[in-house]
């Protein structure tokens, strides 16, 4: 079934059009929505609802705040298998994926409503006899989210949650290739009672992204996506004097020592790079191998490559869906043949697999023996590819996981915990993995990376507070 979407806007669901589509990856003659193209006007009209909105949602008791999230999140919970399998229809996530990630969504939302209570300040002694200094924190105001098409109720969940908890209105700009999760975000959150103005929703995809980037009413952006398309929202949002929080990708190292338990080590590494199509930032997308033991893991690793069931997202015993568009396989299939050009060895993979089914597959590929300089190893490819490198040791291992311009997650396998140990303080990456795959984290804790994948203060957990509130100090005499 197709459904038309609108905007959601000022509290009501207007503007339904049908200029674009979104399709199924998984059988492509499948339509699930069609949607109207957000313009400049659209993005005006949610900007103005949401700064007429602003003073009454800060101003409102946190305990407001809180049972209005808390809401969303049991909607959420309520509806994950509904929802789930929505997402797996149009994003190509297996059904157990796409609703794990709706219960991510339900589970954020619950743990910012209960932050909403929680916006500490300090009360200081003052240098000057007589007065009292404190500082509270406050909200910043109308903040744009501009989110991706590859968690696509988990994301706008961890950018909206903390914004509105703290007292800010949204407006959401979600991508093109997955309207109807963020429509059916929306349509819970109204249905929750959210005031109208509060959380808006403008689909379209980059124009609507980029007139919030440039709108003068809007204090924040938060914004998910590539390198190239961050730097355009940095370079306009600080044109106009707004906060920017930017996570742009990685290229994740997966160091894997000579000492570790084989079998464990290309567990960690399939999981890492093939599963939800290894179309995660965190995934580990580069292995980097001891000589002593590469030949013996790239074998063990292809083997388990040629083992997985490539299929429909919605279709029993899969293990490795789609890719979200024939735009997002082509790149996958050039990139493999640039590291092969490069020098690149094909193990295993760069084959569409055996089905009838008209969707965007392609089966999990390994490409070894590469050099940290190739392109396979330098930029982000985004689908179940894995390419590995050899290196004499865990010194070389550290010295090549270290290159590039990416520094979102990083692992090592090993036995050794004094190698774990120089590992998590040497690498440079914003999060480290030691025996687990690159990919998987808690929301409770900070997201983010270094270099080019992350751009201001970390989102999710404790340390969402930092961008989406500011600073008063306040002095008080007698």
């Amino acid at each position: 079934m197709t459904t038309t979407l609108s905007h959601y806007i000022g509290g009501a669901f207007t503007g339904a059009g049908d200029a674009l589509e979104s399709r199924n990856p998984s059988d492509t003659s499948d339509i699930v929505a069609r949607f109207p193209q957000g313009d400049t006007a659209t993005v005006d009209a949610a900007v103005a609802a949401a700064a007429g909105a602003q003073k009454a949602w800060a101003d409102a008791s946190p305990e407001v705040r809180a049972d209005l999230l808390e809401k969303i999140a049991q909607a959420l919970f309520a509806r994950s298998v509904e929802v789930g399998e929505l997402l797996a229809r149009e994003e190509g996530k297996l059904r157990g994926e796409g609703i794990g990630e709706t219960l991510r969504a339900a589970r954020i939302f619950r743990y910012f409503a209960g932050e909403a209570l929680r916006r500490h300040g300090l009360t200081l002694e003052s240098t000057r006899p007589g007065l009292d200094v404190a500082t509270h924190r406050e909200a910043i105001g109308p903040v744009g989210l501009i989110t991706p098409w590859n968690f696509p109720i988990a994301i706008p969940a961890w950018k909206a949650a903390p914004a509105l908890a703290f007292g800010n209105t949204v407006v959401l700009a979600p991508s093109n290739e997955t309207p109807a999760m963020a429509h059916v975000l929306a349509e819970i959150i109204h249905e929750a009672g959210m005031p109208a103005g509060v959380f808006n929703m403008v689909l379209g995809g980059g124009e609507a992204g980029a007139a919030l980037v440039n709108h003068s009413d809007i204090a924040a952006i938060s914004f998910t996506g590539s390198q190239g398309t961050g730097a355009k929202v940095l370079q306009g949002a600080t044109a106009t004097h707004k906060r920017v929080q930017l996570e742009m990708g990685g290229k994740n190292p997966l160091v894997v020592c000579a000492d570790a338990d084989l079998d464990k080590a290309v567990a960690i590494a399939a999981d890492g790079g093939f599963f939800q199509t290894g179309q995660r930032c965190t995934a580990s997308s580069r292995v980097i191998v001891e000589a002593a033991i590469h030949d013996a893991f790239v074998e063990k690793l292809a083997a388990k490559a040629r083992s997985l069931k490539v299929g429909g997202a919605l279709d029993e015993g899969t293990q490795v869906g789609p890719a979200n568009s024939q735009r997002q396989l082509e790149q996958n299939f050039r990139y493999v043949g640039i590291a092969c050009e490069e020098g690149g060895r094909l193990a295993t993979g760069a084959t569409e697999p055996d089905t009838d089914a008209s969707g965007y597959f392609m089966q999990p590929t390994v490409i070894a023996d590469t050099a940290p300089d190739m392109r396979i190893n330098n930029e982000e490819v985004f689908g179940p590819v894995v390419s590995t490198v050899r290196v004499a040791d865990y010194d070389e291992a550290l010295d090549v996981a270290n290159r590039g311009n990416f520094g979102l997650s990083a692992g090592i396998v090993t036995t050794n915990l004094a190698k774990a140990r120089d590992f998590r303080k040497n690498v440079r990456a914003g999060m480290v993995m030691i025996n687990l795959p690159t990919a998987g984290v808690d929301y409770h804790v900070p997201f983010g990376g270094t270099r080019g994948s992350s751009y201001g203060p970390r989102e999710q957990g404790f340390a969402a507070v930092d961008f989406y509130t500011q600073i008063k100090t306040v002095y008080t005499g007698d």
